[in-house]
């Protein structure tokens, strides 16, 4: 039972980890500790969404809580209902990137504020498993259905600056960033991919975080002369870029590019990064007069420190985007706007105003399974103990011409390596050498 509760959200197999039963007590659950008047609930497109909507909102009814059914939708679109339908709490039911016999719940409290393992999700866990639901109201509450769509466009479009036409090409990977994007209808010309709902996700997975994922996109930008093509992942809480070339754009070169363009309007704001990102970011971010902040990995952290410090922008090598505007929450339609709004003003292409921002050599993220963590930190720190030390998020060491930041995996006994430096040969070497600690 235990396996569903996860760091950020509630996750596992439809009929075998989850089922109606379950979610009808996650609903009871999630009014007992809350205590909320209204909740917003929207879902993704797999099959059995629609059955454990009904049974969620059983549970929330039974204890006398209003749902604003959403329908389907982004779990961006989910967020800025929560905030500007002024409701309680919103879920959002989908597994995300998770292949389709996956099915879960992305949890908010008022004004779209994450609900996160430590902040709620255990809580949850103990009240399922001991019954400990408060007593069943003697007024059920109701459901109501609100069609989000049309605020949450109009919304986003006023940010929207394209002054030459812009043609992208858009791999929705059969999933909820076909509702994300409409934003972007009428603004952008577009070439669509897998443009039709399947839970099944028939094409490929739906994650930009493999590189296997953009194979269609790559192939149909560079045979269609479009400016750029972007890809959403299942629950479009997530984008991935390509430039004209069809070359992928690492995530935190996004992220520096829409914070060079927030600063513009904003000067002088801070602007968050996770830890993993490149020194370029932080570089951008200064030279454009911002504040640099950086942040540990995961949205549940980068959120909170986003309303601590009123940031405007914050990025995350994962591929979130979060927005002041959208109640501190990912909005992936407005980072591909964003990106539009400077290509449309620029008479070079995305891959020449990436360039002067790829600085250094990543590793990118590797993975190395061990049977000690603890083990291997002690044994990095001994190695690397000249370095400046951060224990923001596992460990991070910093050197002149390169750093390494290490973490355990919430779920698995792995390490998580990033790494980066000067010169691909000094990466490289010192890659090699870190991972020969790391897996001894």
């Amino acid at each position: 039972m235990g396996s569903i509760f996860k760091a950020y959200d509630i996750r596992g197999v439809y009929g075998q980890e989850l089922d109606e039963e379950i979610a009808e007590k996650i609903g009871r659950a999630f009014a007992t500790l809350l205590n909320p008047k209204t909740v917003v609930v929207g879902r993704d497109m797999r099959p059995h969404s629609n059955p454990l909507f009904d049974a969620l909102a059983k549970g929330l009814t039974a204890q006398g809580v209003d749902v604003i059914d959403l329908g389907l939708c982004s779990t961006p679109m989910s967020y800025f209902a929560n905030g500007h339908l002024q409701a309680d709490g919103g879920i959002m039911i989908t597994a995300s990137h998770n292949t389709g016999e996956w099915n879960g719940f992305k949890m908010c409290r008022e004004q779209a504020v994450p609900i996160s393992g430590a902040t709620g999700i255990q809580d949850l866990e103990r009240i399922v498993g001991t019954n400990a639901f408060a007593s069943p109201s003697q007024s059920p509450g109701e459901v109501t259905q609100h069609d989000i769509s049309a605020d949450y466009i109009q919304h986003i479009r006023s940010f929207a600056d394209v002054r030459r036409p812009v043609r992208i090409v858009v791999d929705f990977a059969n999933a909820m960033g076909l509702y994300e994007n409409r934003v972007l209808e009428g603004l952008i010309e577009m070439e669509p991919l897998f443009d039709t709902l399947d839970g099944t996700f028939p094409n490929h997975e739906a994650n930009p975080l493999k590189e296997e994922t953009y194979e269609a996109l790559q192939a149909k930008v560079r045979e269609s002369s479009c400016d750029f093509g972007i890809a959403y992942d299942g629950d479009a809480d997530r984008v991935g870029f390509v430039d004209e070339t069809g070359a992928i754009i690492p995530m935190d070169m996004i992220t520096a590019l829409i914070a060079q363009m927030v600063l513009d309007h904003h000067p002088g704001s801070p602007i968050f990064y996770d830890l993993r990102s490149s020194w370029a970011v932080k570089e951008v971010i200064e030279e454009r007069g911002g504040k640099p902040m950086m942040s540990r990995v995961g949205h549940a952290f980068i959120k909170q420190q986003m309303r601590d410090a009123e940031a405007f922008f914050a990025g995350e090598l994962s591929g979130h985007y979060y927005f002041r505007d959208n109640y501190y929450t990912e909005s992936s339609a407005l980072a591909a706007l964003y990106v539009a709004n400077l290509v449309s003003r620029s008479d070079r292409p995305l891959s020449e105003l990436i360039r002067p921002l790829r600085r250094y050599a990543p590793s990118g993220e590797i993975n190395s399974k061990v049977s000690d963590v603890q083990a291997v930190f002690a044994k990095l720190r001994d190695t690397f103990g000249d370095a400046r030390i951060l224990e923001l998020d596992g460990l991070s060491f910093e050197f002149d011409d390169w750093w390494f930041n290490v973490r355990p995996s919430n779920t698995e006994p792995l390490v998580r390596l990033n790494l980066e430096a000067k010169t691909p040969e000094l990466m490289q070497a010192r890659r090699d050498e870190v991972l020969a600690i790391i897996r001894g």
